[in-house]
């Protein structure tokens, strides 16, 4: 039983956590990694030609700040739109909420944090604008901001993290309770004796006559 409630705990994580992870950042190829905001220059447009060959685009947006940030759900960090043709394909507002940071390299220690902005599904061959802005949450230090467009990205199941976590929580369970199970069914040790009990007889030598 342990080994199954093992496997049901792992088959939970890849699907609850690794597959919509995996799916976000890896899913298709990288089109690019564009500049959208620094202190020097502040916040600016970005263009992007689009082929129709690119559909699906996964929108991904890369927070740098120069303090680790106090984020809640309730406020949005960053907005983004996107439009072509005067038309608005994409409008998100970006929280950044209970995502993991990370450092660019060494020689740049400062966390990163990304958040998507989700897909453009159907692409029409042109220019695309993409506008970020900051949102309402006005107290993060906010150093650059960089825009990561993937082709061919994968539309995450909305089903698949619920399940992934509940069977998280079924194969944790299992595995706890099979492991206390085991260890209550252990046979005591017929060696031990309880407190002020009286030695036991001895088998042979000279005290074993008197009994």
């Amino acid at each position: 039983m342990r080994f199954l409630f093992l496997i049901i705990l792992l088959a939970g994580t890849g699907l609850g956590i690794l597959y919509p992870w995996a799916a976000t950042n890896f899913a298709g190829r990288e089109i690019g990694t564009y500049r959208a905001y620094d202190r020097s220059g502040g916040y600016r447009p970005v263009e992007v030609a689009l082929a129709s060959s690119d559909a699906p685009v996964r929108v991904l947006v890369d927070l740098t700040t120069l303090a680790p940030p106090q984020i809640t759900p309730a406020s949005a960090v960053l907005t983004i739109t996107a439009s072509t043709r005067g038309q608005t394909v994409l409008a998100e507002a970006l929280n950044f909420y209970d995502t993991t940071p990370r450092e660019r390299s060494p020689q740049l220690p400062d966390p990163v944090f990304r958040d998507d902005a989700g897909l453009i599904r159907e692409v029409q061959p042109g220019s695309y604008r993409f506008v970020i802005e900051q949102g309402d949450a006005d107290n993060i230090q906010i150093q650059r901001v960089d825009l990561i467009l993937r082709s061919g990205g994968l539309e995450v199941d909305q089903r698949a993290q619920p399940i992934g976590l509940s069977l998280m929580a079924i194969g944790f369970v299992g595995l706890v309770l099979s492991l206390r199970r085991r260890k209550d069914s252990r046979p005591d040790n017929p060696n031990s004796q309880p407190p002020n009990s009286p030695p036991p007889a001895p088998r042979w030598g000279r005290d074993a006559d008197r009994s």
